[in-house]
């Protein structure tokens, strides 16, 4: 693997095809659904095009082997979404078949969750990591996670959250080891936030 870097547009098929290939709480979703982008266009896409500068990959010959994604500001970002992102998605949408597992995800597209205000008041930024198979088990999850950190960290973030499926005991734990904490659980999934720069209050 090469060195963590920033990621750039021309990595985005990379980017999809690593979150297709682990789109099902860290397992191969490709054969869940049809259309094999919709994943990317709603959990990857819109960090690398929107928030460039914490959008972290990792990268070798075979091309994109994991990422680090997040926003600084989560309101901030889904502010800017609704306004750049998701209207060329939703005209292209528009009359897709909102059946099975792609009908959930174009849902998404046209009703996507808002932020919970209580939590981005100390955990503001939000992220998010996945690793295809041949980058697992080297340390570069938490080298993505603390590369992804550092840039939040430098520009004084307070705080930082992410979501993790119930049934992903092994992710559950890796971001335990990095310093995060259950802050809420339902049957959707469980929010794990960290204090960053020592400004988190709760």
């Amino acid at each position: 693997m090469s060195p963590i870097r920033q990621a750039e547009l021309r990595d985005l098929a990379g980017i999809y095809r690593v979150c297709l290939q682990t789109g099902d709480a860290g397992m191969d979703a490709t054969g869940i659904y049809r259309d094999p982008d919709l994943l990317g266009h709603i959990y990857t896409g819109p960090y690398v095009v929107g928030q460039p500068r914490f959008a972290m990959v990792l990268a070798d010959v075979r091309g994109i082997g994991g990422y680090a994604l997040g926003a600084s500001d989560t309101i901030a970002f889904r502010r800017w979404q609704e306004a750049e992102w998701w209207p060329s998605l939703r005209r292209q949408y528009l009359g897709a078949d909102r059946t099975g597992a792609d009908g959930e995800l174009i849902e998404l597209l046209f009703d996507p969750p808002e932020p919970d205000p209580r939590l981005c008041a100390d955990y503001p930024a939000h992220l998010h990591i996945d690793l295809a198979p041949r980058a697992r088990g080297h340390g570069h999850g938490r080298a993505l996670i603390e590369a992804l950190i550092d840039r939040l960290c430098a520009g004084s973030v307070r705080g930082v959250h992410l979501e993790v499926a119930p049934s992903n005991h092994n992710a559950i734990e890796f971001y335990r080891h990095l310093g995060f904490r259950e802050y809420s659980r339902s049957d959707g999934g469980i929010v794990m936030v960290r204090r960053l720069n020592g400004l988190a209050t709760r």
